[in-house]
């Protein structure tokens, strides 16, 4: 009889099944076989190297102090725990989130290269380029403005730059595009990042991205498709609750699968998991993370996908709530997982999975399938021939001119007029209008872009900015004295983050505010700068344009909209319940001159 240490026993205790999930078919043998490169890389490495090799831990893109905890922490986990990559995340100071600076990013990616034994694989949810994460690279809108504008060309070129600018910085592994078809208005956590909620203009959006991606051989970079198997239909953030889908098979094969078929048509490398429940296909209290009839039956046997499949982040609560951290991650690799991405300490995993090795409930050659198809990734980028990054190269690859250009060419082709009672856009007299910023944090810079591409035309135009602090006597007293304005633009920004469990349109006393000025009977121009959905909330409004996005670009594409200085051809990528179909979008010609800096162009 084998006799396991205490310790053992009670991480096998804790990882027995919760609820009955139907067995895995078995997988077809894996078609990545291991090549001289990864073979060395293996031939020294334990079990517990081995399973390291499958997690991957966040990072902030900083460079801090080789004194510090932090920096005494990642040396552990790289040199000791010998983990096999990191993810690029965002940090808050308590009022903004920060975003990490370039030579930042590719020193601290040198010095964490220099400290691992095999090379890092590094990643990042670069959704709109690399600015989603990392300050002065291109700034792309939001998935669903290239939906809006309808031209799949757009994110092939988006797809060529990102890959660029990420291995400029020292990332090889994207986690994009979002293959979600966002058919629920009310989806908390999806919603702009989604093309839209057609699956076939999902599936060429999503298709245009991954050859975008694979294009140039030397910037080649690895492409992911999210959240599997289709996060669009759900009302819940999975960052804060698990989700459930509650469709038949029928239903998800005609659309939230669409997309994830045509991408691993397009050679996608990986596929990211989703926290949510699928009753029709899995148990209704698992996520379809840790379930093997959707990782492996669905994915890796109906969908025939031979790729990376690397979990959404563990430590979220669609997974925390109910697993433990070596639980969930011993159920994933079951399941079918290769990767396993920001669990709450790495070290609980290595213990967790080698103990289910010695249990027999995993086999190490379920380990090193995993590891060699980990491996294999990072001899595709060219980590066995050049793992650091050059960075006097930088400037000259990241937040290229040509690349902000076309950037805010498709956030022009994107915007959409839904709604234009009486002619109202483009504004006749834009100098007699007023103007109302309300941006989602009164700490933030929405609304400048507008503002000061507001100003090249109307200079003497009233210009003001609400934020979600403001009281009611503030909104009546500011309403005091926009009473002499002949109508009112306003810019709400509504985009979409982690752990707020909602869209929501206008914070604290705003809604009043927008309210009154439709109590006016003044026309209102409503700029929903983000989440399209929100008309629903001011049907009243005079006229209603989306940028589907809150990105700088976005703003500049929506002053020049309604000052009339650039056409307007968007068509909406989603239905706006009771308001506005699906592909509706009003197209007028540009009527004013384009104003820059230097004058009129």
């Amino acid at each position: 009889m084998i006799s396991f240490p205490r310790w053992v026993l009670s991480i096998l205790l804790l990882a027995a099944p919760l609820s009955a999930e139907p067995a895995a078919r078995k997988p077809a043998p894996p078609s990545v076989k291991a090549s001289p490169v990864v073979k060395r890389w293996m031939k020294t490495m334990t079990l517990r190297d081995e399973v390291a090799q499958l997690i991957f831990i966040s990072f902030h893109g900083a460079a801090p102090n080789s004194r510090t905890k932090e920096y005494r922490t990642f040396m552990r986990q790289i040199r000791e725990t010998k983990v096999g990559g990191l993810i690029l995340v965002n940090w808050s100071n308590g009022r903004l989130i920060q975003k990490a600076e370039p030579y930042a990013v590719g020193a601290f990616l040198n010095r964490m290269q220099r400290l691992a034994k095999t090379p890092l694989l590094v990643s990042g949810d670069f959704e709109r380029g690399a600015s989603m994460r990392v300050d002065g690279t291109t700034v792309f809108p939001h998935a669903m403005a290239f939906g809006a504008a309808g031209d799949p060309a757009y994110s092939r070129y988006e797809g060529e730059v990102t890959a660029r600018e990420a291995r400029a910085l020292g990332v090889q592994w994207i986690y994009y595009p979002v293959a979600d078809v966002n058919n629920n208005p009310d989806n908390p956590i999806i919603n702009i990042r989604s093309f839209g909620e057609n699956p076939e203009a999902v599936s060429a959006q999503v298709k245009a991205f991954i050859e975008g991606a694979h294009a140039d051989k030397k910037n080649f970079a690895l492409a992911t498709v999210k959240h599997f198997p289709g996060h669009g239909d759900t009302a819940t953030d999975s960052h804060m609750n698990m989700p459930t889908i509650t469709v038949d098979r029928e239903r998800l094969d005609r659309m939230e699968l669409v997309p994830f078929r045509a991408a691993i048509e397009a050679g996608v490398d990986s596929v990211m998991t989703a926290h949510i429940a699928v009753p029709a296909l899995s148990p209704p209290d698992l996520p379809s993370t840790l379930s093997p009839a959707i990782l492996t039956n669905l994915l890796k046997n109906d969908l025939n996908f031979k790729g990376l499949i690397v979990t959404d982040a563990l430590e979220m609560a669609g997974i925390t709530k109910a697993f433990g951290t070596g639980d969930a991650s011993v159920r994933a690799l079951e399941a079918g997982a290769d990767v396993l991405l920001m669990p709450t300490d790495p070290e609980v995993v290595v213990k967790a999975v080698t103990a289910a090795v010695a249990s027999g409930r995993l086999t190490r050659q379920r380990i090193q399938e995993s590891v060699v198809k980990v491996l294999s990734a990072k001899e595709r980028v060219g980590l066995d021939k050049k793992r650091f990054v050059d960075l006097e190269a930088i400037g000259d690859v990241v937040d290229s001119p040509e690349a902000n250009e076309k950037a805010l060419e498709i956030a022009q082709h994107a915007v959409t007029l839904v709604r234009n009672g009486g002619g109202m856009i483009p504004l006749a007299t834009p100098e007699k209008s007023c103007y109302v910023m309300m941006p989602e944090n009164r700490f933030s810079a929405e609304g400048q872009a507008f503002s000061a591409e507001l100003r090249k035309v109307a200079p003497r135009a009233t210009v003001t900015t609400w934020d979600t602090g403001f009281t009611q006597q503030q909104i009546d007293e500011a309403m005091g004295r926009m009473s002499s304005c002949v109508s009112f633009v306003v810019a709400a920004f509504t985009s979409v983050g982690a752990y707020r469990g909602t869209v929501g349109m206008l914070g604290g006393e705003l809604p009043h505010g927008l309210e009154a000025m439709m109590a006016t009977r003044k026309p209102v121009a409503l700029i929903a700068l983000g989440n399209p959905y929100v008309l629903r909330n001011f049907s009243g409004v005079t006229a209603y344009l989306a940028t589907f996005s809150n990105v700088v670009p976005s703003e500049v594409a929506a002053a020049r909209a309604v000052l009339g200085e650039i056409a307007i051809g968007g068509h909406l990528p989603v239905t706006i319940p009771g308001q506005a179909k699906y592909g509706e979008g009003i197209q007028l010609p540009a009527t004013r001159a384009l104003k820059t800096n230097g004058g009129s162009q």
